[in-house]
């Protein structure tokens, strides 16, 4: 067996010393602490993240890997989002048939759909006890303050895209849960036509009716109809998605500038003197 790894080790050094690895990567085989360092910052997917870190603030019970494992279930979500596209149709006539076809008549459209949805829900678990985490932990102090409030956007934004996502089968219970939730909408303070203080922006010439506020913002109307699911639609397949992605990368870019993860001090080695 250590005669298959040394060869395996070899033949690895010979393919990522030639010219053609070279002129992609533009390091050599990463077995010095300099090479190392090139994979790190030359790498377009690997660059956002920090050369070094302390070692014990990989310990799992520190952070528990939640902010992995938010980012696996968006990239899940966001593969089987794209699939489920192929055979969904933003139309209040054909939606809830469609959704009925990925159940019964596709091939493994039900694993499919159960991949989205259960993820979806995982991933509105993981993200709120990653931020619990990085709160009790302390993780937000300086000089993170900046990636904190990157992080309390994404929880939002986590939030509006399983909102949105709720009204595209068209039944009965994303029908109502929809009308319930932009009804609320609609009893935003200033910005709801039905909420306090909704006069105050008259006085700067911004009349807020019910065909003006956030709630016919959301739904392109005053009911709960088509224009409403193709705005849900548009939001959650896409313009959601990449404001998520775009600040995904500028969180995990953030924690790099920002001298990596967030570590625990160590008595006696950290603490600061008095």
């Amino acid at each position: 067996m250590e005669k298959f790894w040394l060869g395996f080790e070899k033949l690895m050094k010979k393919i990522q010393s030639n010219k053609i690895w070279l002129s992609i990567f533009r390091h050599e085989y990463p077995q010095t602490e300099k090479s190392r360092m090139a994979v790190m910052v030359n790498n377009f997917f690997l660059h956002i993240h920090p050369v070094k870190v302390y070692k014990h603030s990989l310990e799992p019970y520190y952070t528990f890997g939640l902010g992995v494992i938010a980012f696996v279930l968006f990239l899940i979500l966001t593969v089987t989002g794209v699939l489920l596209m192929f055979y969904y149709v933003p139309d209040i006539h054909q939606a809830y048939q469609n959704v009925k076809d990925l159940q019964f008549a596709v091939s493994y459209g039900t694993l499919l759909r159960n991949m989205h949805r259960w993820s979806a829900h995982t991933m509105m678990l993981i993200v709120i006890l990653h931020m619990m985490r990085v709160f009790y932990a302390g993780a937000y102090k300086t000089p993170r303050e900046f990636n904190w409030g990157v992080g309390v956007i994404l929880l939002v934004i986590t939030f509006l895209l399983s909102f949105t996502g709720y009204l595209l089968p068209w039944d009965q219970l994303a029908y109502w849960a929809i009308t319930v939730g932009t009804n609320m909408g609609g009893a935003t303070p200033i910005l709801g036509n039905a909420g306090p203080f909704h006069e105050l922006p008259g006085l700067v010439g911004i009349h807020i009716g019910i065909n003006s506020d956030v709630r016919f913002m959301l739904l392109g109307g005053t009911i709960v109809g088509q224009n409403g699911l193709l705005r849900f639609y548009v939001l959650h397949c896409i313009f959601l998605p990449i404001v998520a992605l775009l600040l995904i990368s500028i969180h995990f870019w953030r924690i790099r500038k920002d001298g990596g993860l967030a570590r625990p001090l160590r008595p006696g080695v950290d603490a600061k003197p008095e």
